[in-house]
């Protein structure tokens, strides 16, 4: 059983022990749960001199692929809409586009890809 009541608070716990194990990393959060017209990016951090966007996906059951598998073309574009958004709103920035991947909520099962997919 789970000691969460739902979705959205398994997600949040992820979303949180991916930006402890990412500023272990030496990155620095910006800000979580940024939102847009255009949809939802997880984390924004910074990565030295460049804007990371990321994208965490937590998924215990891999019947349908596992959490790389729910990175569709269509959820990257939304991530890339709202970027470029984000950019419009706080000015230009050279910028990457990450991915945690989770298959429990244990910092032994994050797998960190960067530059995970393009514009």
């Amino acid at each position: 059983m789970s000691l969460f009541k739902n979705t959205t608070q398994q997600g949040n716990a992820a979303e949180k022990l991916a930006a402890k194990h990412l500023e272990k990393q030496g990155l620095k959060q910006i800000t979580s749960q940024y939102r847009s017209k255009f949809g939802e990016i997880d984390l924004v951090m910074q990565d030295q001199d460049t804007l990371v966007f990321i994208e965490v996906r937590l998924r215990k059951n891999k019947q349908y692929g596992g959490a790389e598998a729910s990175i569709t073309s269509s959820k990257q574009h939304k991530i890339v809409m709202t970027a470029e958004y984000y950019l419009q709103q706080h000015g230009n920035a050279p910028c990457r586009f990450d991915v945690i991947l989770m298959d429990d909520l244990d910092a032994n099962s994050i797998t960190w890809i960067k530059d995970a997919f393009q514009t």
